[in-house]
């Protein structure tokens, strides 16, 4: 009996083994899956993805591109951090449209990315345009400098059925697919309150800008204005200066300095009225009149620079009490001009490149409105294959904003939001 039981238990260990063996031989053909920490699971721009809705447009899921299709995006300006950081989230959509599709090689979804030299250069990016639209894409997103200025190019790309997609600024052409952008409008009001609380409520503020042709410049003015006039009566816009305008400010700054005009009774200085290139100057103070120079010789427009146009608005009003300012170069212009001036005005304004955060860090600046430029481009390329695709598109995608300050800019949240 002994020595069946022996055997019995000889047998189940075999059994024993030979199951244990096969499982270990099955666990080495599927290793298990290394633990991955959150941090290494999200993405390290997850954050800027987030903040886009509709969240169909924060992801690749869905975009059957067929291999080798090409998408062009054109920007407003090359060497910009924020169009740099526009470049960088349109670029890693492709890369993920790649990735999620398994194209690689001359598979590989490809994208044109073009921008002319400076940002106010209108005829340089119209160029450009005809030049992606030549390469027949099957879909084109631009941010518009001049919301006037690409109606006939937009035109031939419904006739050549490349769908147009535009983003940062758009227009009001019929026939484009989907506007991706900041809320401006929104923003604008809100940084109205904010200027106003800084300033109590009352004194004159001057506008700066960034120019006198964008859909979004245009948003970002009006949006300003209306709130101001709605709800801060003792707050007067003194001037509004269009940064891509200065050089036809220097005339009427010069007839005035000569005398040949007085502002007391034309009220102008050549500041652009918005969509009309108007001449004007809403508050112009006579008692700031400059006289001809003592040793008798005219001012002439040439002997002008910007940086006298624009101080040329400080000593007019001295007593300004706030600026907005409606991008990076005019918050830096705005900066600059106020330490010339040794003004104290607060200053509220867009976009948030490494000089705008030491100027805030100083105090030189209250606040600014921090866009996503990571979230626009990659959400204006997922727009773009959308309509390659004919899977249709939200007539507008929102891709947020947050404002930051001196007092929130270590905050975690917002580091992972900052572009440099």
């Amino acid at each position: 009996m002994m020595k069946k039981i022996r055997e019995w238990m000889a047998v189940a260990l075999c059994a024993a083994m030979c199951i244990c063996g096969c499982a270990a031989e099955e666990s080495a053909d599927k290793p298990e899956k290394p633990a991955v920490s959150k941090e290494e699971e999200e993405k390290p721009y997850q954050k800027k993805l987030d903040m886009v809705n509709p969240s169909a447009y924060d992801n690749v899921m869905g975009l059957n591109l067929e291999p080798g299709t090409s998408l062009s995006v054109i920007g407003k300006a090359e060497g910009v951090p924020y169009w740099d950081e526009v470049k960088r989230g349109a670029e890693q959509a492709v890369k993920d449209i790649n990735k999620n599709l398994g194209y690689e090689g001359k598979k590989q979804v490809k994208m044109t990315y073009s921008a002319p030299g400076t940002p106010d250069n209108v005829d340089e990016q119209v160029n450009i345009l005809d030049e992606e639209l030549a390469r027949y894409p099957a879909a084109l997103a631009i941010a518009i400098a001049d919301s006037k200025a690409c109606e006939v190019q937009f035109d031939l790309a419904a006739e050549s059925d490349i769908p147009v997609v535009a983003f940062d600024s758009g227009s009001d052409y019929q026939g484009l697919m989907a506007m991706v952008s900041t809320n401006n409008r929104e923003a604008a009001q809100e940084a109205a309150r904010k200027l106003a609380e800084s300033v109590e409520e009352k004194g004159e503020v001057i506008l700066f800008i960034h120019d006198s042709k964008s859909g979004s410049a245009m948003s970002r003015e009006q949006g300003f204005r209306e709130e101001i006039e709605a709800n801060y009566p003792e707050i007067t816009v003194a001037e509004v200066c269009y940064m891509d305008r200065l050089s036809d400010m220097k005339e009427g700054i010069a007839a005035e300095m000569n005398g040949q005009v007085d502002p007391a009774e034309s009220g102008d200085v050549e500041v652009i009225e918005e969509n009309e290139g108007q001449i004007q100057d809403e508050n112009a103070n006579p008692e700031t009149k400059e006289q001809i120079p003592d040793d008798g010789e005219a001012v002439e427009a040439d002997m002008i620079t910007d940086e006298d146009v624009i101080d040329y608005l400080f000593e007019k009003h001295p007593e300004v009490t706030g600026i907005y300012a409606t991008n990076g170069d005019s918050v830096k212009q705005a900066v600059e001009a106020l330490e010339r001036n040794e003004s104290k005005a607060s200053v509220v304004g867009f976009d948030a490149d490494t000089e705008e955060l030491d100027a805030l860090k100083d105090g030189a600046v209250e606040a600014l409105v921090l866009q996503n430029p990571f979230g626009m481009g990659y959400a204006a390329v997922i727009a773009s294959a959308r309509a390659a695709l004919s899977m249709g598109n939200e007539a507008v995608v929102d891709t947020g904003y947050t404002w930051i300050t001196k007092k929130n800019l270590k905050d975690e949240e917002i580091q992972k939001l900052l572009y440099q």
